[in-house]
């Protein structure tokens, strides 16, 4: 392949790969987005645990692994070599605030087009992380020359509303292949006798054992129905630096029996389709991708209030202020299962609202050819 017809190779800084929703939602675009047009590369931390390395390098990506932004000089200088060396013309960060870093080595090394991409906000409960978030933030508009995010309320968030109202933020949705979360009454059977739960209430929730993703008030929540319906079950998917003092919490509580932990999982799509309602009581948010997956299965979601309302595509998706009580969730929770409709999806909005990757990867190769 000539040099002409080369696709257009970009330097996608992922910070630690750990099975987030960020590396999901890079993921999917790599996936599904025209390869012999636009190919990336994944610059990671060397302590990144979960890396799909066989998948990547299948597709013709190609991964580099440098010392993580704690150790700034080490990271710097290889960051900069890398990217003198490759000869990358577009570098896209996806590490939020941190993105300083990286940009300020992309610059340095004379990259044309850095792109600084705002994922999340901050939220109340995690003190010492917030006043780095909002120390670095005045700094997000300097080393980029362009800008994205997953939500208005996070590129709102990150780069302020006089650049959001000059059009300057572009819009990258957390796109989803529609047809894997579309439900299968065969595949939720399946699933329900998997976990031994066919005739109990299911309760799910995806995300890393993390404080962002409030697991302890979860935990509470979850107890508050349980003592309403005995036969409900929590089920977990993820892992993280928190899971051993969830474990602990649930032992605690004497719901060891009721509460499942899967870890990590490559059939999130399938365990949607066997749980009855996601549970999302994230301290903060941009627009978390399994917000979007569990309504494509048609699960009712409860969510803090917390989350984006650009989230909410279907109407079983209600939101709750974390000032709230367990015992108001539980009750919230509850209310959002009874009048839940038959779980028919009308895919059509999914659509129309910009969450089918099929059409989102052709608007950001498009953006990239132009950029």
């Amino acid at each position: 392949m000539s040099k002409i017809d080369a696709p257009i190779r970009i330097a996608h800084i992922i910070g630690k790969m750990m099975s987030g929703g960020v590396e999901s939602v890079v993921m999917n675009y790599y996936r599904h987005i025209d390869r012999t047009r636009v190919q990336f590369d994944f610059i990671i931390d060397d302590d990144s645990t979960i890396v799909p390395v066989e998948e990547i390098e299948s597709l013709g990506g190609r991964i580099f692994k440098i010392p993580p932004y704690q150790k700034p000089f080490a990271y710097h200088k290889a960051l900069k070599q890398l990217l003198i060396r490759e000869n990358y013309r577009i570098v896209h960060s996806h590490i939020n605030t941190l993105s300083v870093f990286p940009l300020f080595a992309a610059k340095r090394a004379n990259t044309p087009v850095r792109i600084a991409h705002s994922h999340s906000t901050a939220g109340k409960g995690e003190f010492a992380r917030n006043i780095l978030k909002y120390t670095l933030r005045p700094f997000s508009k300097i080393f980029p020359t362009h800008y994205c995010a997953c939500s208005e309320y996070a590129g709102r968030w990150l780069f302020g509303d006089k650049l959001y109202d000059r059009g300057m933020v572009n819009l990258v949705k957390n796109a989803i292949d529609l047809s894997k979360f579309r439900l299968d009454p065969l595949v939720r059977d399946a699933v329900r006798r998997e976990l031994g739960v066919e005739n109990r209430l299911v309760i799910g929730h995806v995300g890393r054992f993390m404080k962002q993703k409030n697991h302890s008030f979860l935990i509470d929540i979850f107890e508050q129905v349980h003592l309403r319906n005995p036969d409900s079950v929590l089920v977990l998917i993820g892992e993280g630096e928190l899971e051993f003092e969830i474990r602990a919490k649930v032992e605690r509580l004497g719901l060891a029996d009721s509460v499942r932990f899967l870890g990590v999982r490559d059939d999130v799509q399938r365990l949607l389709m066997g749980m009855d309602l996601f549970l999302l009581p994230s301290l903060y948010e941009g627009l978390p991708v399994v917000g979007i997956e569990a309504q494509a299965c048609g699960l009712p979601v409860v969510a803090s209030d917390t989350v984006t309302s650009e989230i909410k595509v279907l109407d079983n998706f209600v939101f709750i202020s974390l000032d709230s009580s367990a015992v108001e969730w539980a009750d919230e929770t509850l209310v959002t299962l009874r009048d839940c409709d038959d779980r028919v999806v009308a895919f059509e909005l999914f659509f129309y609202a910009g969450y089918a990757i099929e059409s989102a990867v052709v608007n950001l190769k498009e953006y990239y050819r132009r950029l």
